[in-house]
């Protein structure tokens, strides 16, 4: 508890933080998503620190693992749970098992494999130059559907924008008309001004709702995802205010169509706000936990990096349509708007969480030997199937809804198990390993002002009293 307690603690707290932060964006149901995976995570981790350990209290001595046969070797029987002996001084040794292969494969030329690892990221994030958002509608659903084939007959026989229309409410309280009939042929004479903008296929006559409010429906050209529809509703709110100055009516744009695009652009505007945030409090985090200025900053870019490719992918597949028909993309175009803010909250949290076990592993060996090769070679190893099962199992959980046909969740899904992937394996397990071998003792330096204050947290347990140890023979 002093050791692994500590380190389940301090990642439940960067995926609270990550989970929280989705209420930054100001949008409700992206609030109750997160509040509720934060009290979901608080549960857990109350149980791992709380429950869990009385359990295994009431196991006691059963938990014990039965002592392997005596080797060969009388010396040696006392060095199995330790390692094999060997090397200088006689000095237990890890033993080689895949982890601590891979981790001298990665550190043995560690500038190579962090520049490899970065370069070959930054080609899958390539294509994510060209993401593009919007919010589905009935043209993302499967084709046996009722709505898609109703979509696609009403896209060949009408068009695209059709499928949604803006709704245009009249405020006609202010016009400068002295009659109904007057008042008839200005709203009259707005239509005509609307259909004379890019975009607009067709702009329907008013319906006079009652004395103050009168309703108008303009078609775009375009589908609702489309780009070009966004800009027309840019364009019809920018004429506002000419009309209202002419005819003094005014007017607002309402319809699912508007919607999306309102819900979108507040999207995007909120990304980097919520990135400062969350990402500024988790390096606070960070930095209190290692007491290092490489660590978080290391951890940040592998973040960057893993969220940068897993935008790529999405792009390469959902937007220009590789490997669709392999997990059944129906339609290719803007992916869900939201799933920027899912993916780097979620993927975040996640990532935080290897980081924590990697690193924590790594620190509690530098702890006691001082020696930063030496930690990144014994440390590493120990994190990694713990890392390794973690990862599989979230990747295992959101492949599977890859394999749904709704429009929202699949690209999310796919975003989520592909950034996961990566960064356990390509970022925590190569790239941090490579990183503080490369730096060596410098992958632990802190300016002695920060030193003083920054309180000193013990999350390896360095502090505990030592286990005595058997005498050996």
């Amino acid at each position: 508890m002093g050791t692994s307690g500590s380190a389940v603690a301090f990642a439940a707290l960067t995926v609270i933080i990550a989970m929280v932060g989705l209420s930054v964006v100001g949008i409700p149901f992206l609030t109750a998503m997160g509040l509720a995976g934060a009290g979901g995570v608080a549960v857990a981790a109350l149980v791992a620190l709380t429950l869990l350990p009385a359990l295994l209290g009431f196991a006691g001595e059963r938990l014990r693992p039965k002592p392997k046969k005596a080797a060969v070797n009388g010396d040696q029987a006392a060095s199995d749970d330790h390692g094999v002996r060997g090397g200088h001084g006689g000095q237990a040794q890890p033993k080689q098992t895949l982890g601590a292969r891979w981790v001298r494969v990665v550190t043995r030329v560690p500038a190579l494999t962090v520049v490899l690892v970065a370069a070959g990221l930054l080609v899958v994030a390539w294509p994510a130059r060209d993401l593009q958002l919007a919010l589905p509608d009935n043209g993302s659903a499967a084709k046996s559907t009722t709505q898609r084939e109703t979509y696609d007959t009403i896209t060949t026989e009408f068009g695209p924008g059709l499928n949604g229309p803006l709704l245009l409410l009249m405020d006609t309280g202010g016009a400068k008309a002295s009659s109904a009939q007057e008042l008839t042929g200005q709203l009259n004479t707005v239509r005509q001004d609307l259909s004379t903008i890019e975009g607009v296929a067709l702009a329907s006559a008013a319906q006079q709702l009652n004395p103050d409010y009168a309703m108008l429906t303009v078609v775009p050209t375009t589908s609702s995802g489309d780009e070009a529809t966004s800009d027309l509703v840019k364009a019809l709110r920018d004429k506002e205010s000419s009309i209202r100055s002419g005819t003094g009516i005014s007017y607002q744009i309402t319809g699912q169509t508007a919607v999306n695009v309102d819900v979108s652009q507040k999207l995007s505007d909120s990304l980097l706000t919520f990135a400062t945030v969350v990402v500024g409090l988790c390096l606070l985090i960070l930095l209190v936990v290692f007491r290092s200025l490489v660590v978080p900053v290391k951890a940040t870019v592998g973040f960057l990096l893993s969220v940068a490719a897993s935008f790529g992918a999405v792009v390469a597949v959902f937007q220009w349509g590789w490997a669709a028909d392999f997990i059944g993309v129906t339609k290719t175009g803007p992916v869900v708007s939201f799933l920027p803010i899912i993916l780097m909250a979620v993927l975040f949290g996640l990532t935080m969480d290897y980081e924590v076990f990697v690193v924590s592993s790594i620190h509690e060996e530098y702890a006691h030997s001082g020696d930063a090769r030496r930690a990144v070679l014994r440390g590493s190893p120990l994190a990694f199937r713990v890392v390794t099962a973690a990862a599989l199992i979230m990747v295992a959980v959101f492949a599977g809804f890859v394999t749904m046909e709704d429009a929202i969740v699949k690209p999310i899904a796919f975003a989520l198990a592909f950034g996961v992937l990566v960064d356990a394996f390509l970022i925590r397990m190569t790239f941090v390993p490579a990183v503080l071998m490369w730096v060596g003792q410098g992958g632990w330096w802190l300016p002695r002002w920060l030193q003083k204050v920054l309180p000193n947290v013990d999350i390896e347990g360095r502090d505990l009293p030592k286990p005595e140890l058997a005498t050996q023979p």
